[in-house]
């Protein structure tokens, strides 16, 4: 008797939730869409790479609510023997081997898509770290990118940039001593470089990385 079809979908998150449309122009000189991370579905759960393989009931995944759900087809592999293949690759898929440019969620997913339906994931998802390295800003933000992969190997899903308004700016003295008052506006900036809320490799974690491993 043939195995029943399972559906299979790919969720895809947008991790800066919308500022990487926003200000992409800004740190990399080149319009991205969006930082993207994604989950394969299918038995009902998701399957992601995250610190290693993890897996989650549909919808309780740390990243919160897809951006898109793209559907790849139906597959009619057993449950069972897509868990042995999980096992087989999964020395592939650790913390070690991670890398933000060449090994990521996304090429998991593109892996994963194509042992139970044949087929890839969208071509602007896997291409997004090349856009990013051949930007104009690219060869500047590089040891950024590196630095922040090495922190992403042990750490958590990455906040979005906090936003606040800053305090009024200070009167500045002119050329003859006095003071002259700077405008009454309020403009908003990111954090401190200390909290490294204004980094711009802020933007550079299309697949970061879980804590809790399963």
């Amino acid at each position: 008797m043939a195995e029943e079809g399972h559906k299979v979908s790919l969720n895809v998150y947008d991790l800066s939730q919308g500022l990487a449309r926003q200000l992409s122009m800004t740190f990399l000189g080149k319009a991205i869409e969006g930082i993207w991370h994604t989950g394969i579905v299918v038995y009902g759960n998701e399957y992601y790479f995250g610190g290693g393989i993890q897996h989650s009931p549909v919808g309780t995944t740390p990243y919160g609510t897809p951006l898109r759900v793209i559907d790849l087809g139906v597959t009619h592999v057993p449950k069972d023997v897509f868990e042995m293949y999980l096992q087989e690759i999964s020395p592939r898929y650790t913390a070690e081997t991670y890398s933000l440019l060449k090994h990521n969620c996304n090429n998991f997913s593109n892996e994963v898509a194509q042992f139970l339906v044949g087929a890839t994931i969208p071509e602007y998802i896997l291409e997004l770290p090349n856009e990013v390295i051949n930007s104009p800003m690219g060869a500047l933000i590089l040891p950024m990118i590196q630095q922040l992969e090495t922190t992403l190997r042990a750490g958590a899903v990455p906040q979005v940039p906090q936003f606040k308004p800053s305090a009024m700016a200070q009167p500045m003295p002119s050329a003859n001593g006095n003071l002259n008052k700077s405008s009454d506006s309020c403009i908003n900036e990111a954090e401190s470089n200390s909290k490294s809320e204004n980094n711009p490799a802020r933007l550079m974690c299309w697949c970061p990385l879980q804590s809790n491993l399963q």
